[in-house]
């Protein structure tokens, strides 16, 4: 995930955003999408397992605002599964603890989900959502691209390529050999991404919770505490049950199964965590080393080929219910395979681009040679750079990959710092970094 550190400038503009993005905030239980019956099976798992509560602690939990929550907390108390103490005349004053009858009640809603935590959004709320905030929105333009690859060796034929793709909102398809950095690239995509979303933490299908949200793959603009308190609920007018944050980049390689893109149900639990393509929607999902997986990649393509051509994708709860999801995702797949190894050519039609990535030029390779070198405070020889590449590469038949520069000139370093000499490059170091960086039959 893409870290960001941001100004206090750019948290006032993400703030307009977040208030811009996410969805007005709910005042009756109708308009939260959820049933009375669920959401007072919520509150009733919060209180048990987090013991006495108060008021403004139950809303910044469950991210309800008082006017959704007072009607339930009416109830539960009517029916005896709670009480409320006050310690003063202070609205923020009242408490909130289970009786008797709401731990057993309690013990029951745990059987059926042990999902505790901010009330989920609705299925149509959710899709709604998605498709207001569509991937396909966003445009790329030749100056963001140039901006975004500033000081990167990449053909320029290869970005404009990339800057059409992004700009299409359909798959790309990135292949190439080994080491020719298509991976590299297909992660600085991320930086045209455009536009803040909202992610709810969860959803729910038919009673069934799905978590959304992933802190360890969205990154949120503000702080996800919600509303800390009665004055914070009054004033907020936007649904603390979503998130703002930046579109999503999820990347994920050799460890892909085809299970991994259905919902996992975790059964104890009894909730489901959502598969990548969902935690990417409105986002980009790279994956990586296509063709790498335990899973035949004839599989995983085909796999794509509903979503990709109607951008809808089909999920089934345990209980055998199938329901719709919008597929609102630029999916980049990377490989060194040839492309008819992967899927045939009515799959392949249904990628929008399909882009190669091939070895450098000598110009190219000298560059990233320098721009290393300077990194790494290693004086560039120009003797030293065309020793490696007569000597080496082209004795060798080695092609001129983006990976080679780096790699090399960090072991000549590691061994000049071994011996505790300056680095340097020397005809015997870069032999020894070559040497011991290639394996030899």
């Amino acid at each position: 995930m893409m870290k960001t550190v941001l100004t206090e400038i750019e948290q006032g503009v993400n703030e307009d955003r977040r208030h811009a993005h996410l969805p007005s905030q709910p005042r009756t239980i109708d308009e939260t999408g959820l049933s009375f019956q669920f959401l007072v099976e919520l509150l009733v798992k919060a209180l048990f397992l987090r013991g006495q509560m108060r008021l403004m602690d139950i809303v910044a939990y469950s991210k309800l605002p008082v006017t959704v929550l007072e009607p339930l907390l009416a109830f539960m108390r009517a029916e005896r599964m709670c009480e409320a103490t006050r310690s003063s005349e202070a609205e923020t004053a009242i408490s909130y603890n289970l009786s008797e009858l709401g731990r057993l009640r309690a013990e029951d809603y745990l059987r059926k989900s042990q999902y505790v935590g901010p009330a989920p959004v609705s299925l149509h709320a959710y899709v709604k959502q998605v498709r207001e905030q569509s991937v396909t929105n966003m445009k790329v333009t030749r100056e963001q691209l140039t901006k975004v690859f500033s000081g990167l060796v990449v053909k320029e034929g290869i970005l404009k390529q990339f800057g059409a793709a992004m700009n299409s909102g359909r798959a790309i398809f990135v292949y190439g050999p080994a080491g020719s950095g298509k991976t590299f690239i297909a992660e600085h995509l991320a930086g045209l991404l455009s536009g803040d979303v909202a992610i709810p933490h969860a959803i729910v299908v038919d009673n069934e919770v799905i978590q959304v949200f992933d802190p360890l793959v969205h990154e949120a603009l503000l702080p996800t505490n919600g509303n800390g308190g009665l004055e914070i609920d009054r004033r907020m007018s936007t649904d603390a049950r979503w998130v703002g944050c930046r579109r999503p980049v999820i990347k994920t390689g050799g460890e892909l199964t085809l299970s991994m893109l259905d919902l996992d149900f975790d059964e104890s639990a009894r909730f489901y965590q959502a598969p990548p393509q969902v935690k990417a929607n409105n986002g980009l999902l790279i994956i990586d080393d296509l063709g790498r997986q335990l899973t035949p990649a004839i599989d995983i393509m085909n796999r794509w080929i509903v979503p990709l051509d109607r951008h809808v994708d089909y999920l089934a709860l345990h209980t055998g219910k199938k329901f719709m999801l919008p597929f609102d995702v630029i999916v980049v797949f990377s490989t060194n395979l040839a492309p008819s190894k992967l899927a045939d050519e009515a799959f392949l039609r249904r990628l929008g681009y399909k882009i190669y990535v091939g070895p450098l030029s000598e110009e190219e390779y000298r560059v990233i040679a320098k721009q290393v070198c300077a990194e790494l405070e290693i004086p560039f020889s120009e003797e030293g750079f065309n020793y490696l590449l007569h000597e080496h590469h082209y004795k060798s038949g080695r092609a001129l990959s983006a990976c080679i520069p780096r790699d090399i000139l960090e072991q000549l370093s590691d061994i000049a710092n071994y011996e505790g000499k300056p680095a340097t490059m020397s005809r015997e170091l870069l032999d020894w970094a070559w040497n011991n960086y290639f394996t030899h039959d």
